[in-house]
This record gives structure tokens, C-alpha cells and sequence, in this order.
């Protein structure tokens, strides 16, 4: 058996447990500055602030929702973040796709 392939212990299970439970309202924060930030970018009206902030949220969501086993939500949350990273690169991604990012991570994370 790999490391990959065992379970972590009920201890690790359980603190891992509360530390979602404590971290969850900073995630689903940082959902929101992503969801603000696609529908901005959607209707045209997005800001370099927004643009930024969804990149530090991202890239903040990117790790976290590593740490927590969610490699689906982890992997999203980067496209986002390198979508985001500058005003070309945000400009050359789809408005549909980044709503959807930031509503396929929430389906996520709500599923843990």
C-alpha cells in the first residue's frame, strides 16, 4: 500500500474535521469574491480590484481546498487563479466559464 492509498488516521480524520469547520466561513467567503468577480467580469463592469481579489482568493482556495482532500475543487480554483492573473489573461477567458468555476467549486465544497 501507497501513501497515496491509506486513510488518514481518526485522529487526523477528526482534526481535519474541525479545521474545516473552522475555516469554513473564509471559504466560502472567498467563493463569493470569485462568484462577484466572474458575474462582474460578465457583465462587463469588472475592476482591477476585483480582478485582483479573485486572484488572491483563488490562489487562497487553490491550497486549501488541497489540504482538505478536495483535488477537483484545488484544480479549479487554480484555472481561476491563472485566469485571473492579469487583465489579458482574464480578457482571453470565457464569462461562462469562470461563473462556472466559481459555481462547480461551491458545488464542492458543499459536498464535502
Amino acid at each position: 500500500m501507497t501513501l497515496d492509498e491509506q486513510k488518514p488516521s481518526p485522529d487526523l480524520t477528526a482534526t481535519l474535521n474541525q479545521l474545516w469547520i473552522r475555516f469554513l466561513p473564509d471559504i466560502h467567503q472567498r467563493v463569493a469574491i470569485l462568484d462577484t468577480a466572474a458575474q462582474a467580469y460578465a457583465t462587463g463592469e469588472i475592476t482591477p480590484e476585483q480582478r485582483e481579489a479573485a486572484h488572491a482568493a483563488a490562489h487562497k482556495l487553490a491550497g486549501s481546498l488541497g489540504t482538505f482532500g478536495l483535488a477537483q475543487g484545488s484544480e479549479l480554483a487554480r484555472e481561476f487563479e491563472h485566469a485571473c492573473t492579469s487583465e489579458e489573461s482574464c480578457a482571453s477567458t470565457p464569462a461562462t466559464r469562470l461563473v462556472a468555476i466559481a459555481t462547480e467549486i461551491l458545488a464542492i465544497i458543499d459536498a464535502r
